[in-house]
């Protein structure tokens, strides 16, 4: 089943439940007003919603609408946890080599992450609001989980069991700003705004052959100002999986109920299927030829993000955002 959430009824949002084509969306407030609320309950609530959405991709849905992307918030407006990683090694090699920077031996054993924020996030229309290009305005095209209730020290086979819906992210990135917080050894503040999540999460059984190995194995396909950008595969490449991603970070302490689990920047080895963030592209050109050529988005650039199954339809539907002045 595939789900979203209205700007309306609060922060949280309105629970609606959304058809296979994203073009029929139905209420659920008679199971669950929000998304977060259903993700409390989950087990209990995924059968009611799950009942509705058959009926309304049959057709037989009381009180079904047509479907306006610009009226969805994100799927969860704000959530209790968001942690993201750099699982595709690939982008992490490469960004490395170009300052002249060995790759540690533990990068390929223990998953690089760190603590994103998550008391809002953008919806899929909504604009990225920054006050100055000099901070370096990046895309950052991934794929994300959600998860109900993780105990802690689960192992990656039961981390698994506990992912329940699969969604896109935009993790936008103030590049300029990313190398002084770096140097402080604390990580990521300022250079990390609010992201934007894709007009629905889906559940992994809607995802069919593409969810295997807790991989979505589909291109992400990205634009910048309408021309093409990347389609990098987001099941090649893929260093850690999402349970060991999952795993990694309830080593220590449970998760949630609506803790979302970021892959990274989706990047393979081979690079003519182009990048899915600007870092990517430029780190590609300064390898190949000195120096970077791309520049990072100005206002008024637009960005279009987007998976799509084997027949070209939106599985999740796309975010497209425009850069705006603060």
């Amino acid at each position: 089943m595939k789900l979203a959430s209205l700007k309306e009824g609060g922060r949280d949002g309105t629970l609606v439940v959304v058809d296979r084509s994203l073009t029929r969306g139905v209420k659920a407030a008679g199971i669950a007003p929000t998304l977060q609320a259903a993700l409390d309950e989950w087990h209990a609530m995924a059968p009611r919603l799950n009942a509705l959405s058959e009926a309304l991709n049959a057709g037989e849905a009381e009180g079904a609408f047509d479907l306006d992307m610009a009226t969805l918030a994100a799927p969860l407006p704000r959530a209790y946890e968001f942690v993201d990683g750099s699982a595709y090694l690939p982008h992490v090699e490469r960004v490395r080599k170009a300052r002249g920077a060995e790759v540690p031996e533990s990068f390929y054993t223990d998953p690089l992450m760190y603590q994103a924020t998550s008391a809002g996030f953008l919806g899929p229309r909504d604009p990225v609001v920054v006050s100055s290009e000099a901070f370096g305005i990046d895309l950052e095209a991934e794929v994300l989980v959600v998860t109900d209730d993780v105990p802690m020290g689960v192992t990656p086979a039961q981390a698994a069991g506990h992912i329940q819906l699969v969604g896109l992210v935009n993790d936008v990135s103030l590049r300029g700003l990313i190398p002084a917080e770096l140097a402080k050894g604390f990580g990521f503040l300022q250079s990390k705004p609010r992201s934007a999540l894709s007009p629905v999460f889906v559940t992994p059984d809607e995802l069919g052959e593409a969810w295997r190995n807790e991989k979505l194995h589909l291109p992400m396909r990205t634009w910048i100002n309408g021309a093409w950008f990347g389609e990098a595969e987001c099941g090649v490449d893929m260093q850690f999986d999402f349970a060991q991603l999952v795993a990694h970070v309830a080593k220590t302490r449970p998760l949630t109920a609506g803790t979302l689990v970021g892959s990274g920047t989706i990047a393979n080895q081979d690079t003519s299927k182009g990048a899915s963030c600007l870092a990517e592209q430029r780190t590609v050109e300064t390898l190949r030829d000195g120096k970077a050529s791309t520049p990072f988005l100005s206002f008024g650039d637009t960005v279009r993000i987007d998976v799509t199954d084997n027949d070209g339809a939106s599985i999740f539907g796309s975010i497209e955002q425009a850069i705006v002045k603060a």
